[in-house]
């Protein structure tokens, strides 16, 4: 990315028009070239991103007794084994909007399918493997929490577009530039053409019009 344009982009938009709340930076990038009905042309990985986004993950934990004091400790709501028959479909779907993550203890990832599937997994919320939210029964929960905190989805769903929030108003200058950069080069990285495949970057605040950004 051009660091000198993505330090304009985010000048402009600090002074456009204020809100009654704290927006978040946006960086969309469009995509040409594709056949997203072709696994290895779609977008779909986790990324770590450098600094921190504003707004804290809220993370839930499904564990057996192994994890359970950790998870209490680390977690914003730990769900042990038998506390599963508590949760219908009414208060599995008041999870699913409430965490942004789901962590399992691999042992009882089959209980949790079962029991939570059916809708976590519509909502892709199940806890996913690739973003390292199926732990081992030793786990360090602590640092699996820490790591969700900067980790993001990077996914073309109908449209050969991908859009992630990179920081809060009240992030430096620097932080958004880092993310922003992470994000696009990573995309970059994982398109078949590589540059190719980037019709257009824009960044934008939440209530803001895009600002478009050089290409790469």
């Amino acid at each position: 990315m051009n660091k000198e344009a993505l330090q304009k982009a985010i000048q402009e938009l600090r002074k456009t028009k204020k809100r009654n709340f704290v927006q978040s930076f946006d960086v969309i990038i469009s995509l040409r070239d594709l056949d997203l009905k072709r696994p290895n042309e779609n977008v779909n990985f986790y990324l770590s991103l450098p600094a921190k986004i504003i707004k804290p993950k809220k993370v839930c934990a499904f564990v057996a007794a192994e994890l359970e004091e950790q998870a209490k400790k680390y977690c914003d709501k730990t769900i042990t084994i038998p506390e599963f028959d508590n949760f219908d479909k009414k208060a599995i779907k008041k999870l699913a909007n409430e965490f942004d993550y789901f962590i399992a203890q691999a042992n009882i990832m089959v209980k949790v399918a079962a029991k939570f599937g059916r809708i976590l997994g519509t909502r892709g919320k199940m806890p996913n493997p690739k973003a390292g939210c199926v732990v081992p029964p030793k786990a360090n929960v602590q640092a699996v929490v820490q790591k969700l905190q900067t980790l993001i989805l990077l996914k073309t769903n109908k449209s050969p577009v991908v859009h992630a929030t990179i920081g809060g108003e009240s992030a430096s200058d620097e932080d958004i530039i880092k993310n922003a950069t992470s994000i696009v080069d990573q995309v970059i990285h994982h398109l078949p053409n590589e540059a190719a495949n980037v019709k257009n970057v824009y960044l934008k605040l939440t209530m803001s019009k895009p600002v478009k950004l050089e290409k790469v």
